[in-house]
């Protein structure tokens, strides 16, 4: 029986690092989602951690339902993403206490995974993406690619008009025909004009169409879905679980994609991988950043039964994510032949950076 005691919070705006402490010394940590993790952190001391010092966490996905439902007049993303803080904090503490890697203790082994190479960029020309991706392909040997189409949540506009029309036959050009190409439309389009794109998707020969129509509109999302051959997927902005039932159960797309920082840790994220499991769908989770969550994403991939083809790994340095710069003492993030690996270090493997721990907002909640 392990009883935590202490929730410590590091954050800056942008990223947040939790650690938990045990009554018995032993420690893990963990990270909230990005993006306003200052506001997640307060949410997480004040909402998820009065709920969870003191009581067992040895059924991990109980502790975290018992927050959702004492917390149940405040449902959706930021209890949600406060939990994953919890969640993966306690899972690097399982870890350690074993002596073994996440990964082992999911049921998986370490080793390598393929990822695809995941531009976030729509201020590029399609020609500058594609000499860049050429790049990574040369240099880090990626096979697979994605990149994005239309204006995010764009109400049917083009970045800049007619781009998307030229980035789908510029990609296949430049990174030849063996190459797996993955495309993100960010909610854009409605269910006609995302059928117009796919199909001319499926005639380049692209395998992957991502969140074609706004997201919320799961009907929209189906009609694509049923209209296309290729590969419609979604779901990385959903954290509520009657959702993704209503998700799969409907088929509104053909691969989940669960973001393990939005959905509230890895215990949440099981859960819709089990649904997706028995409605026979891959799960190819969102991992947009080289924070924990692309570590986090690793450890899931290598363990579940139906793991889609790849990871997503972000290509994006200091001028698009200046805040995820020095976060770690090592760089658990090295691609070789367009693999990442996992290694057998205890945990999640990685240790954060003094220096930046230093420099962060820090808070503490503790068993009185």
């Amino acid at each position: 029986m392990t009883r935590l005691k202490r929730i410590e919070s590091f954050c800056t705006a942008d990223v947040g690092f939790v650690r938990v402490t045990a009554q018995d010394g032993a420690q893990g940590w963990g990270q909230v989602s990005t993006y306003h993790s200052d506001i997640t952190c307060q949410v997480l001391h004040r909402q998820v951690a009065p709920w969870t010092l003191g009581r067992d966490t040895t059924d991990l996905d109980d502790l975290l339902d018992l927050v959702t439902e004492r917390e149940h007049k405040f449902p959706g993303s930021y209890i949600c993403r406060a939990m994953g803080g919890l969640d993966t904090a306690i899972w690097d503490m399982r870890g350690k206490i074993a002596q073994q890697p996440v990964v082992a203790l999911l049921g998986g082994t370490p080793g390598r995974l393929r990822a695809y190479a995941s531009s976030m960029k729509r201020d590029i020309t399609p020609k500058d993406e594609g000499e860049r991706l050429r790049r990574e392909q040369g240099e880090r040997g990626f096979t697979a690619f994605k990149m994005r189409a239309g204006a995010e949540v764009g109400r049917g506009a083009d970045e800049w008009p007619g781009r998307t029309e030229a980035i789908i036959p510029e990609m296949r050009r430049a990174l030849g025909p063996d190459a797996d190409l993955l495309i993100d439309a960010n909610s854009c389009y409605s269910p006609a004009q995302a059928i117009a794109v796919g199909r001319r998707l499926e005639d380049a020969g692209f395998c992957h169409f991502e969140e074609p129509c706004p997201y919320w509109e799961l009907d929209q999302t189906r009609e694509v879905a049923e209209a296309l051959t290729i590969d419609v997927t979604g779901g990385e902005q959903d954290c509520m679980l009657p959702t993704w039932r209503q998700m799969i159960d409907m088929r509104a797309v053909d691969i989940v994609q669960p973001d393990i920082m939005y959905m509230g840790g890895i215990c949440r994220t099981l859960r819709v991988v089990e649904m997706a499991r028995q409605a026979g769908l891959p799960v190819t989770p969102h991992c947009a950043n080289l924070s924990m969550v692309t570590l986090f994403t690793m450890h899931l991939l290598r363990a579940i039964p139906n793991a889609g083809r790849y990871l997503e790994f972000s290509i994006e340095g200091a001028d698009y994510y200046p805040w995820q710069q020095d976060l770690f003492t090592a760089d658990p993030y090295t691609v070789d032949d367009g693999h990442v690996t996992i290694t057998d270090a205890p945990g999640w493997g990685v240790e954060i950076a003094p220096e930046w721990l230093a420099r962060a907002q820090y808070r503490c909640s503790e068993l009185d």
